[in-house]
């Protein structure tokens, strides 16, 4: 089976690659010559995913399966959530979206929060969802050289430790994407 993953984030597509089991032969955009961005307008998580994995198939006519996720803050009434990626700028910059959460927070005492991940596949003409969330709380300052965008400061319910600074084992059993990549696969393999 081959599905294109919709993403130029080689550190998602790492931790998809980790999850999928061999028999599934997973593509980059870059693989099928996808140079374009891929919009992503929508105003919730669900809906940016089914918009990428819609464009996707229609204009090139692989099945494929896209994703969104979104960090959402309990204080700051979900945000930055379906923005987290552009949360301090159209930079994209981690560590700029990772000061500006900190700063936003400052002294709340209120640190509760989830990662998101809805995964949308678009196989044989048909659309399939798929979500995964994590809770957990946000730290007062940055932990770990691990991972990626808000991972230095985001613990899981129960561990002492960021997903910054756990193995990618430890964060895909335990975390958002992959709890949703498990849905999907568990999907595929029915």
């Amino acid at each position: 089976m081959q599905l294109v993953f919709a993403t130029n984030n080689l550190n998602k597509l790492k931790e998809v690659q980790a999850i999928l089991p061999p028999h599934i032969k997973l593509l980059s955009l870059k693989d099928i010559a996808c140079t374009e961005d891929i919009p992503e307008t929508q105003t919730t998580i669900e809906g940016n995913a089914i918009q990428k994995a819609e464009y996707l198939q229609s204009h090139y006519g692989y099945d494929c399966f896209a994703d969104d996720t979104g960090l959402e803050v309990n204080a700051l009434d979900g945000e930055p959530g379906v923005y987290s990626a552009r949360y301090a700028g159209p930079q994209r910059n981690a560590e700029d979206n990772t000061n500006k959460l900190l700063n936003e927070l400052q002294d709340n005492p209120n640190r509760a929060a989830q990662f998101k991940t809805v995964i949308a596949l678009h196989i044989n003409g048909q659309l399939h969802t798929f979500t995964g969330i994590c809770k957990g709380s946000i730290t007062t300052k940055t932990y770990g050289q691990g991972g990626f965008g808000y991972d230095p400061i985001f613990k899981a319910e129960g561990y002492t430790k960021t997903f910054a600074e756990i193995s990618l084992e430890e964060k895909n059993k335990i975390g958002h994407r992959g709890k949703a990549i498990r849905q999907l696969v568990n999907f595929l393999n029915q």
